[in-house]
């Protein structure tokens, strides 16, 4: 998917780029597979705000994906190629051949009429699910389940993928995006393929508007307050806090570990994203 330059006919055309969305083939949504999303604005269960700086953006209606692929050995027609507003990945939507439509992750290279297939023994194939346990190493993978019939947790984001690099019992060894060898059951599926939409990286949104209508708000340094209310406010002249960076509780924020050191899945983590290699 190449990216579009525009004319500096401001600032904020002059470095922003926007994808061309060439690949899509359909406009709307299906209807039977949407439903309505509540804005949150960032505020818990409880009302409270627990993610700050969100808040406005444009209306976004929800697109259920299917990231069990649980309906096995039915073939599925692509039938459309579409945008969703709740990820930076592509979806494509499948005609199966019992009339059920679903909606997928779009890996790339998969096109408007080719033929997918959820089971456990399928060709490997770009867009074919089927157990880990059956999946042919070196090749790249993506919406990978943590526990058997859960649905897909892993590798979801554009241009991401992981690779099966060994089998041992009961466990894959899995390299993913960030470069962590983690142990997964042989029984949790994956998808073949490479998620699609590979540029993504390289956007450039060129002004603050772009981020608005994301539903993110603008955000103060705290170096930038006043000493009452920031750890890191305060000071003489342009001071960087003149502190470790913190957050505005107290906490640090930068170079901590925040991993809990007896957490049950550390046991499955064979090498850490942060190793050195």
């Amino acid at each position: 998917m190449p990216l579009k330059e525009f004319k500096p006919t401001s600032p904020g055309r002059r470095f922003g780029t926007s994808p061309d969305f060439s690949e899509l083939t359909r406009k709307k949504p299906e209807k039977s597979l949407i439903e309505p999303k509540k804005r949150r604005a960032g505020r818990n269960s409880n009302g409270r705000i627990t993610c700050r700086h969100r808040g406005g953006g444009a209306k976004r209606a929800y697109r259920r994906i299917d990231f069990k692929r649980d309906k096995l050995d039915i073939p599925a027609k692509v039938a459309s190629i579409e945008y969703d507003p709740n990820r930076n990945a592509r979806i494509a939507l499948l005609n199966y051949a019992d009339g059920e439509k679903r909606y997928i992750l779009c890996p790339k290279g998969l096109t408007v009429g080719m033929t997918v297939i959820s089971g456990e023994k399928v060709e490997a194939e770009v867009g074919n699910s089927m157990p880990l346990q059956n999946m042919p190493p070196g090749m790249a993978i993506h919406n990978i389940e943590l526990q058997p019939g859960r649905g897909g947790a892993l590798v979801r984001g554009a241009g991401t993928s992981a690779t099966v690099t060994a089998k041992e019992g009961k466990y894959a060894f899995v390299m993913l995006p960030s470069s962590e060898i983690r142990k997964i059951n042989l029984n949790c599926r994956a998808t073949l393929g490479q998620v699609g939409n590979t540029e993504h990286s390289a956007l450039t949104l060129g002004k603050a508007g772009r981020k608005r209508w994301l539903g993110i708000r603008p955000t103060v340094r705290g170096s930038a307050m006043n000493p009452v209310a920031h750890p890191m406010g305060g000071g003489e002249g342009r001071r960087s806090g003149g502190r470790h960076p913190m957050s505005p509780w107290g906490q640090p924020s930068k170079g901590g570990k925040t991993r809990k050191k007896r957490k049950m899945s550390n046991k499955y983590i064979v090498r850490r994203r942060k190793a050195k290699k």
